[in-house]
């Protein structure tokens, strides 16, 4: 069966209910109930005995849109692992981007992590390209660039330290550095970091990178080690916005896609288009009142 949740602009929604009713029967999928959650008044519950989810998110896409949705093949629960992006996803900026910027290098250096997190660039050879455009750039500009530049998604805070007081273990994995991940980490409440590390002597940047690369392989490798180390298949949860996090999306039971390039966000069973972090929580039934703010 299929569990679909979103949150929509409430205007005509019963006309866009009716609507996606008779689209989806023309794909041969049958909704069988639509109500909203009795404790999430915003998030509406669609349920089908069948399990076609490409056409379910294709409908919920086509009648809804912009909206935030989850799909999923059975209940729809809190998960025991959450694991997620940072730069665009946790926070609202691009790291590398940004730090760029101090040596003069921000359009040059952003071109690049566009056209990587769109999935056109190989990932480990665009991050090497950007790091050695770094070379020189003082250690001291990191502290800057993270007390000027570097700000919380709206929501962030909310949906890791919601989701620890539930029971989840929270890992921050990223394919930017620990240098902006570690800090990070800790303001958002984050139990667990994986990153990549610059570089450094005397002081500089050197425009290199010290041991293995943290790519989508890792992510999704970290993913499984984390539901495997809690044990019992537990359901996970994994939040990303750019084509390395594709792997760790689909391996994830809700692979939520925020605010996403459009192949992670095709590859994804749940988007957030609409609304901040915290309607993660919405649409995993998570009651207001036990929002951790």
């Amino acid at each position: 069966m299929l569990i679909a949740r979103l949150i929509a602009d409430p205007d005509g929604l019963s006309a866009r209910i009716d609507a996606a009713r008779a689209d989806l029967e023309a794909r041969g999928v049958r909704l069988a109930a639509a109500a909203m959650l009795d404790h999430c008044g915003e998030t509406l519950e669609l349920t089908s005995p069948d399990d076609d989810q490409r056409a379910m998110l294709d409908v919920l896409d086509a009648h809804f849109a912009p909206c935030d949705m989850l799909v999923a093949r059975d209940e729809i629960i809190v998960p025991r692992v959450f694991v997620s992006d940072m730069d665009s996803t946790m926070i609202g900026q691009e790291c590398i981007d940004e730090l760029a910027d101090f040596a003069g290098l921000k359009e040059q250096v952003a071109a690049i992590t566009e056209r990587a997190m769109q999935g056109e660039l190989d990932f480990e050879s665009a991050l090497r390209e950007r790091v050695r455009l770094l070379a020189g750039l003082p250690e001291s500009t990191i502290g800057e660039c993270l007390s000027t530049r570097i700000q919380a998604m709206p929501g962030a805070t909310t949906l890791v330290a919601t989701l620890k007081a539930l029971g989840c273990h929270t890992v921050l994995v990223t394919g930017g550095f620990h240098h902006f991940a570690d800090p990070v980490g800790e303001m958002l409440g984050f139990e667990k970091i994986v990153g990549n590390r610059l570089e450094v002597a005397d002081g500089r940047m050197t425009g290199g990178l010290v041991g293995g690369i943290v790519d989508s392989g890792v992510k999704k490798a970290t993913l499984l080690a984390e539901a495997d180390a809690v044990g019992g298949d537990p359901v996970t949860l994994a939040t990303g916005d750019g084509a390395n996090d594709i792997p760790m999306i689909d391996a994830a039971s809700y692979g939520v896609a925020y605010r996403a390039k459009p192949k992670a966000r095709a590859a994804a069973n749940g988007r957030v288009d609409r609304g901040d972090l915290t309607s993660v929580l919405k649409l995993l039934g998570v009651n207001r009142r036990d929002w951790v703010d």
